[in-house]
């Protein structure tokens, strides 16, 4: 039986200011992976859920990107503020939310 229900992982990439495909951690602060740290604490979810940084996802013009496993769901362009969101309506109600999914995701139920 795997430890986690469900794995989001966090593009904590960095590439120089001029880098023309972009960069989903521009600051280096891991801002976004914190977040969503902090509210799965918040909501009792940290037993069952986990938030890790990744490296390079390949998808830097969408970024921020975030994944969730085990459906494969393809988040672009998440901020902090879209942290209670997707862990409310994707993660404890299993709504993908429809308005951050990356273009080509196959795998939601949108």
């Amino acid at each position: 039986m795997a430890k986690f229900e469900r794995h989001i992982f966090i593009c904590t990439n960095q590439r120089p200011a001029d880098a023309p495909r972009g960069c989903c951690d521009a600051n280096g602060l891991g801002e976004l992976q914190l977040a969503f740290k902090k509210e799965l604490t918040a909501r009792g979810l940290k037993d069952r859920m986990r938030a890790n940084k990744a490296g390079c996802l390949d998808q830097c013009e969408q970024g921020p990107t975030v994944v969730v496993y085990p459906e494969g769901v393809w988040y672009a362009g998440v901020k902090t503020e879209d942290v209670a969101e997707i862990v409310q309506s994707h993660l404890i109600e299993g709504h993908p939310v429809t308005r951050l999914l990356m273009a080509d995701n196959e795998s939601a139920d949108a």
